[in-house]
């Protein structure tokens, strides 16, 4: 509401983040290593997209009504956030587990759909954390020190998966007909579920909340004081008055975001099917080949996240978010076209700068314009307009990629460069936020 929040030091910004580290670890193995799984199970390449329909879902179900809950939650004890984001990383660690042991392609699907709801579990109310605990001169250093744990832990996921690969790795093998998850890829998912639970202890521990005004106080008294079902129909109500209110800006972000999002589950997807096609790879010599490239990019996203900080400031963010979607759409459409392994990993570079922008910017420059008080929910919705484009990609892009794009995973990454094109130039109509 109208409180002042104290100014917060670089490690006290640093420690509330390490838990993105953990979070970022799960998606960085969901980003590279899953598609694969299920293709070492049997999956064709038009089938992908519909089997990750378990994120849009997931995500447009979960992170908002998370987030509405969370903001009439407050316990002298546990907090407001931090119940959920607990309870979401210790839901992922034991699917992280399970993972790699998935005898069929349904079970590994299963898993997903199990994975992602400790994710989203977790994911809204973190990112609502940092807004809650920053004053509004801080938060563009504080997401954007979020982005930063973001790639390190894609880079920390990506990197296991392709040296892991290299020490204990190789071919792929086979069981008679039946297709087997390589061994070697165990260690990755082993090492996320450790870090899905100790790094967001860490934060946890380490960070206290804010507790609610008197006025915020009441009102979640008097959520309590509902009866069982009004309680339970209320982050709905909350999340259709949002929408009904939320401002223009982040409509017109909706139209980026559809485009942008759509994109990025493109790459996710055929990245490392198109090793296989442009490179002559084998499955087991993509995924690794999949994992440097992602493990490049967020780098990348490491490096620039915080130089991003004094540009937005300078330039604004809403010219730092365009070039930096412009520079993603160049990546895209050059990986296809390079046919050296070595050389091919440049372009990623570019895109993680993108990255870097995609996890930070938008949320700083939201952030800023919503009510304190509705914070959790509308960054439910902000979740909401990554999820839509990506369900709308998992029911669609099957027969783009079959009956339009001659069923080419290179097609497919071209296909994606284009629409970071077109999101660069939405992002231009974007109303500038101070």
């Amino acid at each position: 509401m109208g409180k002042v929040k104290p100014q917060l030091s670089f490690w006290q910004i640093f420690n509330m983040n390490v838990g993105f580290l953990g979070i970022q670890f799960s998606f960085g193995l969901q980003q590279t290593a899953v598609n694969p799984i299920f293709s070492f199970l049997g999956a064709a390449h038009d089938d992908l997209p519909l089997l990750n329909l378990a994120g849009p879902v997931t995500g447009l179900i979960v992170q908002p009504i998370i987030g509405a809950i969370s903001d009439k939650t407050w316990s002298p004890k546990w907090g407001r956030r931090k119940p959920f984001f607990l309870i979401g990383a210790i839901i992922g660690s034991f699917c992280l587990f399970a993972f790699p042991y998935s005898p069929s392609l349904w079970f590994a699907v299963g898993l997903l759909w199990i994975l992602d709801v400790g994710n989203n579990m977790a994911m809204e109310p973190y990112r609502a954390f940092v807004g809650d605990k920053l004053p509004k001169k801080q938060l563009s250093f504080g997401y954007q020190m979020q982005s930063l744990f973001v790639g390190a832990g894609i880079v920390l996921a990506n990197a296991s998966i392709f040296l892991f690969q290299d020490w204990f790795g190789g071919q792929e093998t086979m069981n008679g007909t039946a297709k087997v998850i390589p061994t070697w890829l165990y260690y990755s998912f082993f090492i996320g579920a450790i870090l899905s639970v100790s790094t967001i202890l860490w934060s946890v521990l380490k960070t206290p909340e804010i507790p609610p005004e008197v006025e915020e106080l009441k009102e979640i008294s008097k959520h309590k004081a509902l009866p069982f079902i009004d309680r339970i129909k209320m982050p709905l109500v909350e999340i259709l008055t949002a929408v009904k209110d939320m401002p223009k800006f982040m409509w017109q972000l909706s139209g980026v975001y559809l485009f942008q999002w759509y994109a990025l589950f493109v790459y996710w997807q055929f990245i490392s099917p198109m090793f296989e096609e442009s490179l002559g790879f084998d499955k087991s010599q993509a995924l690794s080949q999949a994992a440097k490239m992602n493990t490049t990019y967020n780098i990348s996203t490491i490096v620039f996240a915080l130089a991003l900080v004094p540009l937005a400031m300078k330039w604004g963010g809403k010219r730092v978010y365009v070039a930096s979607l412009f520079l993603t759409a160049i990546a895209m459409l050059l990986i296809p076209n390079i046919q050296d392994a070595n050389l091919v990993i440049l372009p990623m570079i570019l895109f993680g700068i993108g990255w870097a922008a995609i996890m930070g910017i938008p949320y700083a420059m939201v952030s800023k314009i919503v009510p304190q008080e509705r914070r959790g929910v509308y960054m439910g919705i902000l979740n909401m307009m990554i999820v839509i484009p990506m369900g709308i990609q998992t029911l669609t892009f099957g027969p783009i990629v079959k009956h339009l794009l001659n069923n080419s995973a290179v097609n497919a990454i071209l296909f994606g460069g284009g629409c970071f094109v077109v999101a660069s130039v939405l992002a231009l109509r974007l109303k500038k936020v101070d």
